[in-house]
């Protein structure tokens, strides 16, 4: 049983909540020490009264995928002394998350919200921020634009296309035809990076290599990730990786047609014995503890004591690379290796041109180089050179 904090609700609060889509699901541990004396969005958490934060996936907390990946990262906070984490999973990219959110603020006290996934910013987000100011709402994946969105609201995002990168080395290496797949949801900035990062290090290794892209044209579509996947192994490519909310059929699926796999999100290893190679995985927990800290000192977006715009990559733990599989050669480790370390010293600098998009047109200058930061690559919208696919596809 977990111990709820007493709200003075009305009857349209608590009919609201009694009308929310489904149950909250608690996994915190209770702290047994006292918490600072401050709580985010400047409420006090005196007596030793516990913060809740609340987190909501847009699928199931193990989908050996995106939404397991926030998860484990909101688990790893919940043993903060004086955290309570409040969870919801399944929720749409619709008013549903609207009403989520607006529940676990009403009934369960969140005084921090991390609705996870991509659709819930616009309007989701900004309608309930404007509707709690004191509440912070903090999204993975959106800008947050100064004087445009609500103080209340911040944007958290890795640079996980450095750990694509370091993939797409182990790739290069491990392929012998020389062709390379890449099932994706949506060509959205952070999906395109990906797919890029990952071939621009396959072709340092072999400037010959090639990556298939098929956009599924959704996070969650299990038949058409297989029939992408069985495509690819028609066609002869003989390496697979993906960005869709759960890698687990196109591992599986790879797998069983013998295909080498390179995960994305969390650990597949388990699902794909043989053919594994590595994965970029999220590291969630690094963030999510940096955050419930400063709420428990009484930070915020609010009173400038958090960044609105969050981003890291290797070097802080935002994201990190699978253990390598039985299957990968110790040359391919000894550059993935090397790209990592560079990467993690800030010596290697993933979008330095010239650069042309699989169109042929320059897109980074010859000399120019474009840090992780940049907000061409937050904005990016084009296929890399060696990149068989459009964006419109």
């Amino acid at each position: 049983m977990h111990n709820r904090r007493i709200l003075s609700l009305s009857r349209r609060q608590v009919l609201r909540g009694l009308l929310a889509t489904t149950a909250f699901g608690v996994t915190a541990k209770l702290g047994t020490g006292c918490s600072p004396s401050g709580a985010g969005g400047g409420e006090a958490a005196a007596g030793g009264e516990e913060i809740v934060i609340g987190f909501i996936y847009v699928g199931p907390r193990d989908d050996y995928g995106y939404n397991q990946a926030h998860a484990e990262g909101a688990a790893g906070i919940s043993s903060i002394p004086g955290v309570r984490i409040v969870e919801e999973a399944s929720v749409p990219e619709t008013a549903a998350v609207q009403e989520t959110m607006r529940s676990m603020i009403e009934l369960d006290g969140a005084i921090a919200l991390f609705p996870t996934s991509f659709g819930y910013f616009d309007p989701h987000i900004l309608q309930l921020a404007a509707e709690f100011p004191e509440v912070q709402f903090l999204h993975a994946g959106g800008l947050y634009e100064e004087g445009v969105h609500p103080e209340n609201v911040g944007s958290y995002f890795g640079y996980i296309d450095e750990a694509q990168y370091v993939a797409g080395i182990v790739a290069g290496h491990m392929t012998k035809s020389g062709k390379l797949g890449f099932v994706a949801a949506k060509p959205i900035p952070q999906v395109l990076r990906n797919i890029n990062s990952f071939t621009k290090a396959a072709r340092s290794v072999n400037p010959d290599i090639t990556t298939q892209v098929i956009f599924t044209g959704d996070w969650a579509l299990p038949v058409k990730e297989a029939e992408a996947t069985n495509s690819m192994a028609d066609q002869g490519i003989d390496v697979v990786t993906c960005h869709v909310d759960s890698p687990k059929v196109v591992i599986e699926t790879a797998e069983r047609r013998g295909m080498f796999t390179v995960g994305y999100h969390a650990n597949q290893a388990d699902l794909a014995p043989t053919g594994y190679l590595t994965g970029a995985e999220w590291d969630w927990t690094s963030i999510y503890t940096q955050y419930a800290q400063m709420f428990l000192e009484g930070k915020s977006l609010m009173n400038g004591e958090i960044d609105h715009l969050v981003r890291g990559g290797l070097a802080d733990s935002f994201c990190k690379l699978s253990p390598y599989g039985a299957a990968v050669s110790e040359e391919a480790k000894t550059a993935a290796d090397a790209a990592r370390d560079q990467i993690i010293a800030g010596e290697l600098v993933l979008y330095e041109g010239e650069i042309k998009d699989n169109t042929g047109t320059v897109r980074v200058a010859a000399g120019q180089k474009l840090e992780q930061k940049s907000v061409e690559l937050e904005s990016m919208d084009w296929l890399i050179e060696g990149v068989e696919g459009s964006v419109g596809s």
